[in-house]
């Protein structure tokens, strides 16, 4: 077989994959979807130098829990899962330098206080209004109580 011919069927076979893998991320985010609205939603993985660390994702609640998956991923499940009880507000401000380019276009970052410690999340405007939203909504009492704590509650 000439050189040509074997180039064009391994070009042929890359773009097959590159195909294939953009119909799995399709099919995984409507499958996402459909168990529950999905929301865009980075997190900052790291924050050792300003401006970096921020990963790319959608978020989805899931009763007490935010669960993130990765945009480029076709993992069915979360990359990272946080607990409501364990999420408190501490601030939101606009993206700063390199974080604009980083972050999809409009979202606000908001600092959240863990028991691991801080914790960055940028989302839309109205994301932040209905995330607002889900953590007031949680039963009063509850903050910091996990189940099994506190005999009664649960």
């Amino acid at each position: 077989m000439p050189a040509w011919q074997l180039l064009l069927d391994v070009v042929g076979l890359a773009l097959l994959c590159v195909l294939l893998y953009a119909l799995a991320l399709v099919v995984r985010r409507r499958a996402l979807a459909r168990h529950g609205g999905t929301f865009e939603l980075s997190y900052r993985a790291r924050s050792a130098k300003a401006g970096r660390g921020w990963l790319l994702g959608m978020g989805r609640y899931s009763g007490e829990r935010l669960e993130w998956f990765r945009i480029f991923s076709v993992a069915p499940r979360p990359k990272r899962v946080w607990d409501r009880r364990d999420l408190e507000l501490a601030g939101r401000r606009e993206p700063e330098g390199g974080e604009e380019l980083s972050l999809y276009a409009d979202h606000v970052v908001v600092s959240l206080d863990t028991p691991s410690g801080p914790l960055e999340l940028a989302m839309s405007p109205d994301s932040l209004m209905g995330f607002q939203s889900w953590l007031e909504a949680m039963p009063p009492g509850t903050r910091g109580v996990r189940p099994g704590d506190a005999p009664g509650l649960f």
